[in-house]
């Protein structure tokens, strides 16, 4: 579920680093919306990204 459906874009895994630098695991998730799109004559729902989003827009 947490994947945008056009780019691909889904959760990233890396480390907190304070100024102590003592590293602790966190996860990056994406921007992820829901939206209706549609496809030819019919409306698709889609969980794209903000990034997605904003060029489906510009574009259309």
């Amino acid at each position: 579920m947490a994947k945008c459906a056009h780019c691909g874009k889904a959760t990233t895994f890396g480390r907190n680093r304070p100024w102590s630098n003592k590293a602790t695991r966190r996860t990056f998730r994406p921007n992820l919306q829901t939206v209706t799109v549609y496809e030819g004559d019919q409306k698709v729902r889609k969980v794209l990204c903000a990034r997605c989003l904003r060029t489906l827009v510009k574009t259309s």
